[in-house]
């Protein structure tokens, strides 16, 4: 008992620590369930589970809660990624805005600089240029007060026309505001103007580049066709500007300070080099070139009708000769016939056939008259050797490519006389002499090389048995050549060099058979329909499928052709393998004992010069 009312006594003694343990229960909340289990005993733990549960509860209430509040504060509050993203975009943007309106602003005002520029210095003390006072101006003031006062015009005239002289006077100005304005200044200045000769001279070759005359030479000028001969045009006067004189006056006038002069130009006539009376007596035949023709005459009217369309040509120094432009278009209007070509290879019948070998004789005239390779603009060889020159040597064309073009490199001009007879097609040159007397030009070639022909081609022929195999035409040998330009002296080689290479195809031999297993009578087949395919203008005719003769070049004389020209060729022997049957003749062609390949596509330029 005594020990009970003493354990009572301490209870009610301390009234202040009971209910402080009943206040920490009530705010702690989840920690109550642990206190009031350690302070009941027995019979209270019923009363201590009520509060385990409870405040397990309380917590995941307090849980709920706080995951409810923080996605509230993840959708409500702001990102401060996307804030930064956005800023730096923002900041790029408003560098490269500044930067283009600096760079305009730039270009804008070319002279404008990071820095700003120094204010000019103004002239404090008494200073005056030929008595113009520039005290208290800048640099720039006092420019042009004193151009003011020297304002330029000054002109030279000659008859009614007037040229404006370039203003001399600015650069000196410049030159004498650099000397004041860069130290201390004097009192007085002079405007000096020695030392302008060169620059008088530049405008007084200017002058005479607008005025001066070249005096002509007398040379021909057209050709009489009724007569047959070439027509002279006198000498004419030429006209040139006295441009010592002028610099001379331009000087002067600047030494006089009188900048508004006007200066009249003086000159005189001038002669030419050669009046018409020495042309006529200076010009003749300075090169002939010959070819041979065969007998088709289809094929020598349409050289006949170009050699006269080419014949009394006339080409002005510095002009420039096209074939094409001459002769014109090859056409049935204008008589032209249908001679053999080559078409792909193949032997075809094509209007103006043959012309390629005036264009050939025309080339080697020119070459050999002493413009050389360097007159020479535009040229191609054939696809297949020719046969009426040595090959390398010749100078195919057709409508409109390719053309042979030239250049009169002379001083003077030159004629072209061109004409057919008995076969023969010939081109001279007309002029005053371009080489010096004893010298020759010539052109010499040689084969480097044989190439085999290509491969067969085969064609159906239903008259044959099956497995029976008959050659049509036997293939050609291709080859390349080298062409050498030779210079002789007085009969004896000087120099020679090597002026172009020329690659020629080989003809594909063509072969007969039949591969259907069907044979059929002659009269039940029927001839394969051509093909229309553009053809090349000009071959040389007289070609047979199967021969592989070598060319005669042209027939002439020495004098015509120069020295180290074979007037003739001996052929080949033919293939050893030949057709079953005689081979035919090229369309429209005539046999001839110097038959052989030729062509007319164009595949070499020349010259082609080593580097």
């Amino acid at each position: 008992m005594n020990q009970l009312e003493n354990n009572r006594e301490r209870r009610t003694s301390n009234p202040g620590r009971s209910r402080g343990k009943v206040n920490n229960n009530r705010s702690t909340g989840g920690h109550s369930a642990r206190n009031t289990g350690r302070s009941s005993s027995g019979g209270g733990s019923s009363r201590g589970s009520s509060s385990y549960r409870s405040g397990q509860a309380g917590r995941m209430n307090a849980a709920q809660n706080a995951r409810r509040n923080s996605a509230h504060r993840r959708k409500k509050g702001p990102d401060y990624k996307k804030i930064a993203a956005i800023g730096v975009v923002l900041l790029v943007l408003i560098t490269c805005i500044a930067l283009v309106l600096k760079a305009k602003g730039r270009m804008g005002n070319p002279d404008e600089t990071s820095t700003a520029a120094p204010t000019e210095t103004e002239i404090t003390k008494e200073v005056k240029v030929d008595g113009i006072t520039i005290t208290g101006m800048s640099r720039n003031q006092a420019r042009n007060a004193i151009l003011k006062e020297y304002a330029w015009s000054m002109t030279v005239t000659y008859g009614d026309s007037t040229y404006d002289v370039t203003d001399l006077v600015a650069e000196k100005v410049d030159a004498l505001l650099e000397e004041i304005y860069g130290g201390e200044p004097e009192e007085s200045y002079t405007l000096d103007m020695d030392g302008m000769e060169d620059a008088a001279a530049k405008e007084a070759a200017a002058c005479a580049a607008k005025w001066d005359k070249k005096a002509k030479n007398g040379s021909i000028d057209s050709f009489d066709k009724e007569k047959g001969e070439f027509v002279f045009k006198g000498e004419e006067n030429g006209f040139s500007i006295n441009q010592e004189q002028l610099a001379q006056d331009i000087v002067q006038a600047m030494k006089d300070k009188k900048f508004d002069a006007a200066i009249k130009a003086t000159g005189s006539e001038t002669t030419p080099d050669i009046s018409a009376a020495a042309a006529k007596e200076k010009y003749k035949t300075i090169s002939t070139f010959t070819t041979k023709t065969t007998a088709n005459k289809n094929r020598n009217t349409n050289i006949r009708l170009a050699a006269e369309a080419l014949n009394g040509t006339v080409v002005h120094p510095g002009e420039e000769f096209s074939f094409n432009s001459a002769v014109g278009q090859r056409t049935e209007a204008k008589g032209y016939k249908g001679a053999a070509a080559y078409n792909n290879g193949e032997v075809v019948q094509e209007i103006g056939g043959g012309v390629c070998q005036v264009s050939t004789t025309l080339y080697n005239a020119v070459y050999r008259s002493g413009l050389g390779e360097e007159s020479i603009s535009f040229r191609r060889s054939h696809t297949f050797e020719p046969n009426y020159i040595t090959p390398g040597q010749d100078a195919t064309v057709s409508w409109e490519q390719p053309d042979f073009r030239f250049k009169n490199t002379t001083s003077t001009s030159i004629g072209i006389r061109a004409s057919y007879g008995d076969q023969k097609m010939t081109v001279s040159i007309y002029g005053i002499p371009i080489l010096e007397d004893g010298m020759k030009l010539d052109l010499e070639s040689k084969k480097v090389e044989d190439l085999d022909p290509p491969a067969p081609t085969y064609q159906e022929d239903q008259t044959l048995q099956p497995g029976v195999e008959v050659q049509k035409s036997a293939g050609t040998m291709g080859s390349r050549w080298e062409t050498y330009k030779v210079i002789y002296k007085d009969g004896k080689e000087v120099s020679r060099e090597l002026d172009h290479k020329t690659t020629y195809k080989g003809h594909a031999p063509v072969i007969l058979r039949n591969t259907t297993g069907v044979v059929l009578a002659p009269e039940e087949t029927t001839p394969p329909a051509d093909t229309a395919i553009p053809t090349v203008d000009g071959m040389p005719d007289g070609y047979v499928p199967g021969d592989n003769a070598v060319v005669p070049p042209a027939e002439s004389t020495p004098q015509e052709n120069g020295p180290g020209v074979d007037p003739t060729a001996a052929p080949t022997a033919a293939p050893t393998t030949a057709p079953s049957s005689p081979a035919p003749s090229a369309p429209g062609t005539e046999s001839s004992g110097s038959a052989g390949p030729g062509g007319d596509n164009a595949v070499i330029v020349a010259p082609l010069k080593q580097e």
